[in-house]
């Protein structure tokens, strides 16, 4: 006999959290597939829904957004109700936590303490979770993060404490002196064989001054370049349809008459 489905639409949050949690419950216990899971087999498929997230934020499609919000609730949820089962947390352990974590973070908030701006309270984060037990500021730098997006993680964590430039005019021509030891390293001028070595580390020192700066002038480093890539896939895409319309393959035409719609494809939106 199937199981009793919870109402369809709930009027609340707590009673469509609740309708979530039913049904994860249901299908943890009737179904094969769900039967099966664990973190560990789950682990990959949040990563998948993530980025799923993210790519739906980046092209502004709410709708998208909503759904892959859903997704990824599921899978935190998934991961409460597994944990549940070996009596190590359940979900409301899980929401306590956070919610305690929060009230002891925000003392600006929930307490007596007093800030100027945002800089303070990011400050003042850093310093709870040194007191917390946190043996590092970087520590709490997931380790498998890409490396561009931590390389900005790591370097708000350092500003949270104070340890920061003063202006970006400063950030700039780190910059600058970054590239120019890059250059050297590179050769540009100069057609001789390069130490790789110390090229891809002068270039990994270049990669980590822009992204300061870019956190200096307010700018996403990961979001900037993710655009850059679709902006790329666009473009590009628009040439190989010319070509097939030409009757030509890509590879056979010329540089020349790729430009032309690359040009082309940068007047569209």
């Amino acid at each position: 006999m199937p199981n009793t489905i919870p109402p369809v639409t709930a009027t609340d949050p707590s009673s469509a959290f609740l309708r979530l949690l039913i049904i994860l419950d249901s299908l943890r216990t009737e179904c094969p597939w769900d039967k099966k899971q664990t973190m560990e087999t789950l682990r990959h498929l949040t990563i998948e829904e993530t980025y799923e997230l993210s790519d739906a934020i980046l092209d502004g499609d709410l709708q998208e957004v909503k759904k892959e919000l859903g997704d990824v609730m599921m899978h935190l949820v998934f991961y409460a109700r597994i944990a549940s089962e070996t009596n190590d947390f359940t979900i409301v352990d899980v929401l306590n936590s956070v919610c305690d974590k929060l009230i002891n973070r925000h003392p600006h908030i929930y307490g007596d303490v007093e800030v100027q701006d945002e800089n303070d309270v990011k400050r003042n984060w850093e310093q709870i979770k040194l007191k917390e037990g946190n043996k590092s500021v970087l520590g709490g730098v997931p380790a498998s993060l890409p490396a561009l997006v931590k390389a900005g993680r790591i370097q708000e964590k350092a500003r949270g404490i104070g340890f920061d430039w003063d202006n970006k005019a400063q950030v700039w021509e780190k910059v600058e002196e970054e590239l120019e030891e890059f250059k050297k390293e590179y050769n540009v001028v100069e057609n001789e064989a390069i130490d790789i070595d110390k090229a891809e580390s002068e270039f990994g020192d270049l990669i980590f001054s822009l992204v300061n700066y870019a956190r200096f002038i307010g700018i996403n480093p990961e979001n900037a370049l993710e655009k850059t890539n679709k902006k790329f896939i666009k473009r590009f895409q628009y040439i190989e349809s010319k070509a097939l319309e030409s009757g030509k393959a890509l590879q056979d035409m010329t540089l020349a008459e790729m430009d032309i719609y690359w040009n082309e494809a940068k007047t569209m939106k």
